[in-house]
């Protein structure tokens, strides 16, 4: 009898280092529910629209399944270290470096997503690795970084108490006092039923079957794109996206023949009528999404729409504008290849990825060898965002930054720098239109903006001129709208602004204030406008009702200027388009989003998984179901029902050209 009940006091001190492991580790699952909440809160204008209950535990249950995978690979080593049958660590010294580990690994993954919380509203999905070559060029951030810690205090607190409770709570696996063959034998049959549940749950599954999930299985939980990154966990998207392929060709047409009749990307001009020789100026000013623009409002209600821009309503008084314009992906360097090489966003930022590194072209190449004259200004240090890189890829001869800026003795030099990104917009865009003013024409140059941007400041002589109002971006708005007027008016007076075809969008959208440009689809919207000063047929303050994008500015330029060769855009001419044949796509964690037909078509590469008319401006009535059962007696869903099909074959036909083209180094005619 007494052997019994020592055998049985024995076998739970033999469990012991698997229970405490265990214990530990729902510890860590506590760390990452914290995180959730606090993702949740600081974001909860961009979640809240339709978020019920049940919903919500949704969401919650199934960042279990991430948050397991993330869990088990960052702590895989203080488990390896916890169960390794050696009995040295048993030694004090050992067990304080295993909690050390333990807190401080867990704390940096809180960290890590309670950074992510912030910039969320920016880039409208969790980050992954491409975060690195994205602002690597910039050194500026610690100051940036520094304002958005002062700002959001309270998640430092935050991370203090959790990893104070950690360090509390933390479970030491002892297993003292054992025999050294029963001691290695103890931690090996532990680590032998550790290692299945690890490997299923790193995985996301047990069965063979399952593929290790990314990040694009978040939205099997998910109702609308932007509620993925509420599932995921940043140290699951940045494990998932190291060294990983971005571009994956998808087997949609097997025929090369009917891939290409379905869309192509190639560009064959039909007219023989002789090169227009006009100027080229496009405006990509940061930040400026179509939401602050009063006279792109109009029909929005009244008793709560505020525009922002007085000077930029007056250009598109004069302006041809399209009834709805679209942003192709939500970050500064996704918008650079999209308006200046037709280029979208797929999967990852284009310039960040190995097909950067592919022969391509765009606006700059194709004029310059016409005999135009090209260059690029941004008003951050050379370097800054890889622009300057992007800048010379695609064909820029010239290129000034900063450094220009304050070696011209004919403007205010370093003291114009904004301390945080770049020259103040409006210095900066004065010197723009005086060194165009120094060049031959006929030119082609295109302007990146910097001053409505985070940390959302503006010059100490505008802070009563533009003072604190709605959100912080709108008195940066403001100041850019004025700089932007200041540059019309002063290129008015000259010679070559009469030949000159403006365009002027943003790069992407920013903060909002409206809940239909909080939408998965409102999250895009950006201004797509074209002023042609000398342009006597076209009808002033003209607004085609038409769906255009920013991959549409460079074929529909060249088509303007009855470009005569071949050339490869993934975007259409809009003013050579007719309206039901105009479209747009972007692409939000891991769907589709197809504009056409007045609707929108959302897409997860397999199936389609939500459709929504443009007239349901929150996106709240997912159409799918109901057009699906449609019959002819309902006249409107029989029609999408009809052609929803054909959106469907259309956008995975424009997805397999790109990526087919992407990997196989296909992005010129």
């Amino acid at each position: 009898m007494r052997r019994m009940e020592t055998q049985r006091k024995r076998w739970p001190s033999l469990l012991w280092p698997l229970t405490a492991v265990v214990a530990n580790l729902l510890l860590a699952y506590a760390v990452y529910f914290v995180a959730r909440v606090a993702f949740l809160a600081e974001n909860w204008s961009l979640f809240r629209e339709g978020l019920t209950a049940g919903h919500l535990a949704e969401l919650f249950g199934g960042g279990l399944v991430f948050d397991t995978s993330a869990i088990l690979y960052t702590n895989a080593l203080w488990v390896v270290m916890v169960l390794l049958p050696l009995p040295m660590k048993e030694l004090p010294a050992y067990r304080t470096c295993c909690r050390w580990l333990f807190v401080v690994v867990n704390t940096v993954a809180l960290a890590i997503n309670l950074c992510d919380a912030v910039y969320f509203r920016f880039a409208m999905r969790r980050t992954t690795t491409s975060v690195f070559d994205e602002f690597r060029h910039e050194d500026n951030l610690g100051g940036i970084f520094l304002t958005e810690a002062i700002g959001h205090w309270y998640f430092f607190v935050v991370a203090a108490v959790v990893a104070w409770v950690l360090w509390r709570l933390y479970r030491v696996p002892r297993l003292e006092g054992r025999r050294p063959l029963a001691y290695c034998l103890t931690m090996v049959l532990s680590l032998a039923a550790y290692a299945p549940f690890s490997v299923a749950g790193m995985r996301g599954g047990w069965t063979r079957a399952v593929r290790p999930i990314t990040i694009s299985n978040a939205n099997q939980y998910a109702n609308r794109p932007t509620e993925a990154a509420l599932v995921l966990n940043t140290p699951f998207a940045l494990l998932r996206t190291i060294g990983k392929a971005v571009f994956t060709v998808p087997d949609y047409y097997g025929d090369q023949a009917e891939l290409e009749a379905v869309y192509t990307p190639l560009h064959v001009p039909h007219d023989s009528l002789p090169m227009r020789r006009k100027n080229v100026v496009v405006l990509i000013v940061e930040s400026f999404g179509r939401e602050y623009i009063g006279a792109l409002n109009r029909s929005l209600d009244n008793s709560t729409y505020r525009g922002y821009t007085p000077q930029v309503d007056s250009i598109l008084a004069l302006s041809t504008t399209f009834s709805h314009s679209y942003c192709n992906g939500r970050k500064s360097i996704d918008g650079m290849p999209s308006i200046l090489s037709s280029i979208p966003m797929f999967v990852e930022p284009f310039f960040l990825t190995p097909a950067s590194m592919n022969h391509v072209s765009g606006l700059a190449a194709l004029l310059a060898a016409e005999g135009y004259h090209t260059a690029f200004f941004h008003g951050a240090n050379r370097g800054s965002m890889g622009f300057m890189a992007f800048a010379r890829a695609t064909g820029f001869q010239h290129y000034y930054g900063r450094e220009d800026y304050e070696s011209d003795p004919r403007f205010g030099g370093s003291q114009d720098f904004d301390g945080a990104w770049a020259i103040w917009d409006e210095p900066f865009l004065q010197y723009y239109c005086a060194k165009m003013s120094e060049m031959e024409q006929p030119f082609a140059t295109a302007i990146f903006t910097a001053s409505s941007h985070h940390p959302y400041t503006v010059p100490e002589k505008y802070k009563d001129v533009y003072p604190e109002e709605g959100i912080e971006i709108h008195k940066c708005i403001r100041y850019t709208d004025m700089a932007l007027g200041r540059f019309f008016r002063q290129a008015s007076k000259q010679p070559w602004f009469e030949n000159t075809i403006f365009v002027l969008t943003s790069d992407h959208t920013n903060l909002s204030d409206h809940p239909y440009y909080m939408t998965d689809l409102g999250g895009f919207c950006s201004p797509i406008v074209i002023y042609e000063p000398g342009d006597t047929l076209r009808q002033p303050g003209t607004v085609e009702d038409k769906i255009a994008q920013q991959i549409d500015i460079l074929p529909t330029i060249l088509g303007m200027l009855h470009y005569p060769k071949p050339y490869l855009a993934f975007g259409i001419d809009l003013l050579a388009t007719p309206k039901d044949d105009t479209w747009a796509v972007n692409y939000l964690n891991g769907i589709y989003q197809y504009v056409k037909h007045g609707h929108v078509l959302q897409f997860d590469g397999t199936r389609t998984k939500a459709v929504y008319s443009l007239q349901d401006s929150l996106m709240q009535h997912n159409l799918l179901q109901e057009a699906t059962a449609a019959t002819p007696a309902d006249s409107s869903l029989y029609r999408l029902r009809s052609s929803l099909p054909q959106m469907e074959r259309e956008l995975k036909a424009i997805i397999q050209q790109y990526m087919e083209r992407m990997t196989q180094d296909r992005l010129l005619p």
